[in-house]
């Protein structure tokens, strides 16, 4: 062999080599059952500390222009394909740029009307799927608007597939009762089984009794023809759950999948995350358990059909949405391996089930739980609570738990538990105000948890924050609304109580309860026992700069990533930080620090053996962080 040939073949194998050890990111979630766990190790604890900005961009969408531009939120993951990335805005524009650069390749803007108030500015990013060739979109993007249409775009050009649908998008205000055009919106990217593209939809479900229908619906990938429709208010006296619905206003609407859904597709199952159903902080309009809302729901891809379900909240009046991504796993029993499924919630569980059967794989017991004192509701005398340790504290706030930056603030938390009613996990609204705990954020929120296959483990990122809800007769209710008393309510319109609700802070604008007020939290899935807990985040961003950065524990919104080389990557919290922990004792092994809020799950990637760390910084309006346009991206 002459030299040239022999270096041309080393190098051949050598970059065979490194592409074989690339790690993927081709799932919002890394795959599509949501394991947010990538196989790359070049970071690892003993270089993470070297970490710095490889490459910064900026997408230039800060909301200008926009009657929505205090909602903006930037909580897109980037999917890798190509060595490229995609990813989307809060107001829905589409970018492809280089994974290793950072540079643009191609922008697509759907055009969403400006003028309209959406009830949530966000959009968590696309889904990928593949066709057979080549040609022009054989590999499609697909996304949801803001204004409730799905649309499918060429992965290589950014443009339209003229195909699908009605010259590239699917209209999704039909057929589920609209009543608003700013509430009822799109917000996750959709689950992609073979040609199916499942999706959900987000709907403000506060303001009244009848709202839009949360009707799941699967689309054929390439034509946008419908496929099925799963309506998770049950319509038909067939339904076995028909009768957990009662009263006139019972079958109105929401009950809606807002979250992200994973799909199993070796057995044709997706797995759908359910939220409450209309309105969310009074049922009496809606007697009865109200299944199939605050469910897990597995559904047969091809047909709609409900395979099993499981609901975590019986006649939900917390808001205790199932918000997080269910993540598919095997988990290890007795030298088998069983196909199960997990279930973070809002209330800071975790439930674990056989994914085929539905059966649980931890024990779950029905507890009894605080009753309402409101005329005209009644609530579920028990409430599921899991055997596997709570991600999240549950007990009832007292005045020992009052706490303040100053002796001052400590006095006034103190009054304020006072007047509020407060037994802990599971206190109804009531007409006094009640605390909530954990809050209507979570808890464990859209975010998720990741999940490392080989060790068993569980971590979760989770908000420990508590809430004030209160309702008032409607008219006294609404004088004070006039009056400029109470500002942030929602009418239920056909209810007879309007509702309040807001943080439980001190006068500094301070959690008034003793920190931390965020953590992360790792669960050995093989003994179900917590390994280990620390708080997450700092007052560095939310105090003022005389108060020491103290590492409270932040409220928290995103997700955290999990690594084979034993790191977890999470930023979520209040203050602008990129965090890397040890995956063994939950030890902070490194923070980067970011232009804005970083309110999103980061991702990882490898190409040519070169690791690369994600994460979008643009903030969140509704949590108060810095908003921004960077998508940022990390390596040694």
């Amino acid at each position: 062999m002459n030299k040239s040939l022999f270096t041309s073949t080393v190098l051949l194998l050598l970059s065979n080599a490194l592409n074989a050890a690339d790690a993927k990111w081709d799932h919002y979630g890394q795959d599509q059952g949501g394991s947010r766990y990538s196989e790359a190790t070049e970071i690892d604890s003993s270089n993470v500390g070297a970490l710095d900005v490889a490459w910064e961009f900026h997408t230039g969408q800060m909301g200008e222009g926009w009657a929505a531009k205090d909602k903006l939120s930037f909580q897109t993951t980037p999917i890798l394909w190509q060595r490229q990335l995609y990813f989307t805005t809060g107001f829905n524009e589409v970018f492809a740029v280089n994974a290793q650069t950072g540079q643009q390749i191609w922008k697509f803007d759907p055009k969403i009307p400006k003028q309209r108030r959406y009830a949530e500015v966000a959009s968590r990013g696309v889904s990928i799927w593949h066709g057979i060739g080549d040609s022009d979109c054989s590999h499609r993007l697909f996304f949801g608007t803001l204004d409730a249409r799905l649309i499918a775009l060429d992965a290589t050009t950014g443009k339209p597939c003229l195909d699908f649908g009605d010259q590239g998008q699917v209209d999704l205000t039909q057929d589920i009762g609209l009543k608003d055009l700013v509430d009822y919106t799109i917000t996750s990217p959709p689950a992609i089984l073979g040609n199916a593209i499942v999706l959900g939809s987000a709907i403000g479900d506060n303001r009244a009794v009848n709202v839009e229908r949360g009707i799941v619906r699967s689309f054929d990938a390439i034509t946008g023809e419908l496929n099925w429709a799963w309506d998770p208010v049950p319509s038909s006296p067939e339904d076995d759950y028909y009768g957990e619905w009662q009263g006139q206003g019972a079958r109105n609407g929401a009950a809606n999948a807002w979250s992200v859904f994973s799909a199993d597709t070796d057995n044709g199952i997706v797995y759908v995350p359910t939220g409450s159903a209309s309105p969310d902080f009074y049922g009496g309009e809606r007697p009865g358990n109200n299944n199939y809302a605050n469910s897990l729901v597995a559904l047969n891809a091809d047909s709609g059909k409900v395979i099993w379900h499981f609901q975590f909240v019986h006649h939900d009046v917390w808001d205790y949405d199932t918000a997080s991504q269910p993540v598919l796993f095997s988990l290890m029993r007795d030298g088998l391996e069983i196909p199960a499924v997990a279930q973070a919630t809002k209330m800071g569980m975790v439930f674990v089930f056989n994914r085929l059967t539905g059966d649980p794989l931890f024990p779950i017991e029905e507890r009894a739980v605080p009753q309402s004192p409101v005329p005209g509701e009644t609530l579920s005398p028990t409430q599921p609570f899991s055997s596997l340790p709570t991600l999240a504290d549950h007990y009832p706030i007292t005045e020992e738990h009052a706490w303040g930056i100053i002796p001052g603030d400590r006095r006034e938390c103190a009054k304020k538990i006072q007047q509020f009613r407060s037994e802990g996990i599971y206190t109804p609204p009531s007409l006094q105000g009640s605390l909530m705990w954990p809050g209507y954020g979570g808890g464990s929120n859209w975010g998720s948890v990741s999940i490392i296959p080989d060790q068993q483990i569980l971590v979760g990122n989770v908000t420990q924050m508590p809430m004030v809800v209160t309702l008032y007769p409607r008219e006294a209710g609404l004088e004070l609304v006039r009056a400029g008393i109470i500002e942030d309510y929602s009418e239920q319109r056909g209810t007879p109580y309007i509702m309040e609700r807001h943080a439980f802070l001190s006068p500094r604008g301070i959690p008034c309860i003793n920190p931390p007020w965020g953590k992360i939290v790792a669960i050995d899935l093989q003994s179900g026992k917590k390994i280990w807990e620390v708080p997450l985040g700092t007052i560095q961003d939310d105090a003022p700069a005389l108060v020491p950065n103290i590492k409270y524990g932040m409220p928290n919104t995103g997700g955290n990533i999990t690594t084979a080389s034993g790191l977890i990557f999470v930023a979520a919290s209040t203050d602008h930080y990129l965090r890397a922990f040890d995956l063994e004792n939950g030890d902070e092994l490194w923070k980067g620090r970011l232009p804005a809020g970083g309110q999103a799950t980061p991702m990882t990637y490898t190409i040519d053996g070169k690791q690369y760390v994600v994460i979008a910084a643009g903030g969140h309006g509704g949590l108060g962080t810095k908003t921004g346009d960077s998508l940022l991206a990390f390596a040694l």
